[in-house]
């Protein structure tokens, strides 16, 4: 296993408990207690999964996540919060965060979803070349990077994901079901919402008109498709 895990949490109790079953299941597992030093950790040494708390004295996770996003750090990233508040569901993911889970929670819901996350995140482009040119977007697989007009785009590491799944089936009408199960690693449980969501952020940072697509092409009724 080995993946290299970040908890960021200042609850002494929690990251404790957190660190020692992630440290049983395998993982190599860092602990930071504040946001300026979850922050220092998360740019300073290379991690295959962040686990982010949002209340956080120092710095916030939302402000970490954002600032790691437009770092271009495609690594994924879990948040938990205390709160159940749809807004801080929403505002999370749209600063760049994978996944979401409320305090308290079940370690075997966590360790599924940290599972999910790490097995997307490193799923093979082998059917894709070192570097991919749509329009003024080039994408660099081997440095994980995007570029627009030769400007940085920062990605969180699902819409990132997203962006290689269209780009290995161009052409394909992918429904959205096929997108969360293997994107995602779901079943029809969460909402396709999900998905449009995601698409919508993909194409404001990548199309010329996000309006009017030329890439991100919606199938009506059926999903989407990248263009060929």
């Amino acid at each position: 296993m080995n993946e290299r895990i970040l908890i960021v949490e200042d609850e002494l109790g929690l990251a404790i408990t957190l660190e020692d079953r992630l440290a049983s299941e395998g993982y190599q597992v860092t602990v930071a207690r504040d946001g300026l030093e979850g922050f220092e950790q998360a740019t300073r040494k290379p991690f295959d999964l962040i686990i982010l708390d949002i209340m956080l004295p120092g710095k916030s996770g939302l402000d970490i996540c954002r600032d790691l996003r437009q770092r271009s750090c495609a690594t994924p990233i879990l948040m938990l919060t205390a709160k159940g508040q749809t807004v801080d569901k929403v505002v999370g993911l749209k600063v760049g965060a994978d996944d979401y889970l409320t305090k308290p929670f079940e370690m075997a819901e966590l360790l599924a979803r940290i599972e999910a996350l790490l097995r997307r995140a490193g799923q093979p482009s082998a059917r894709l070349s070192e570097t991919v040119q749509f329009g003024g977007v080039l994408v660099d697989f081997r440095r994980t990077q995007v570029t627009r007009a030769g400007h940085p785009v920062p990605l969180s590491a699902k819409e990132w994901q997203l962006l290689r799944y269209f780009l290995e089936h161009r052409g394909e009408t992918l429904t959205r079901e096929r997108l969360l199960r293997e994107v995602w690693g779901y079943g029809a449980t969460p909402s396709t919402r999900t998905v449009d969501v995601h698409v919508a952020w993909l194409r404001q940072k990548l199309e010329d008109d996000p309006k009017k697509p030329q890439w991100i092409l919606t199938v009506t009724g059926l999903g989407y498709k990248f263009a060929e």
